[in-house]
């Protein structure tokens, strides 16, 4: 009987000794796919990485801006600009992830805070004032300046054909936040 113990119990170490070899086989593969992964993703040129940085963080601080305007807001006009905005700039920060190479890191919601604190704790008119002057002219020209630095010094052709896509939709957009400028009376 001691020795069917003993046999059985070698044969126990030995199964597990093939588990744990077999697991230690598998993760040490899976280290060295995600290396050659992240060795194999595309190193972009200097214009295109500003782009997909400083583009998507202006982007996202338009849309999420424009999304607390729904609540701060009071005026009507400045709420119907801002639904347009939020529509408008998320299908811009969708068409810079699906344009962006493949291996490149996009942050999805990385938008810049000092922006949104400075105008999520303001209500009615100051809201008004604030958004439209700080958020839809002057976020706004800081996009258009990262979508036409892309057009003119970027080297990846998908990023340059989505900058150049959105172009239009940004100077829309801007003629439009010009327009409710004047109408609020404000800078524009």
């Amino acid at each position: 009987m001691t020795r069917l113990s003993l046999s059985t119990l070698l044969s126990t170490l030995a199964s597990a000794c093939a588990v744990g070899l077999l697991s230690l086989s598998t993760s040490a593969h899976a280290q060295t796919a995600a290396a050659a992964a992240s060795a194999s993703a595309p190193e972009l040129h200097a214009a295109d990485k500003t782009f997909v940085s400083d583009g998507t963080q202006t982007v996202a601080t338009q849309r999420d801006a424009a999304r607390i305007a729904d609540s701060r807001s009071t005026d009507s006009e400045v709420k119907a600009f801002a639904e347009q905005l939020v529509a408008d700039y998320s299908k811009l920060s969708d068409s810079m992830r699906a344009a962006s190479p493949r291996g490149v890191d996009v942050p999805r919601n990385d938008p810049d805070t000092a922006v949104i604190d400075g105008i999520k704790n303001l209500r009615g008119a100051d809201f008004d004032k604030a958004y439209i002057e700080q958020v839809a002219l002057g976020g706004q020209q800081k996009t258009l300046s990262a979508f036409q630095a892309e057009i003119a010094s970027g080297r990846d052709a998908d990023l340059k054909k989505a900058a150049s896509a959105g172009l239009p939709v940004i100077q829309a957009d801007i003629a439009k936040a010009k327009e409710l400028a004047q109408r609020k009376h404000l800078a524009g």
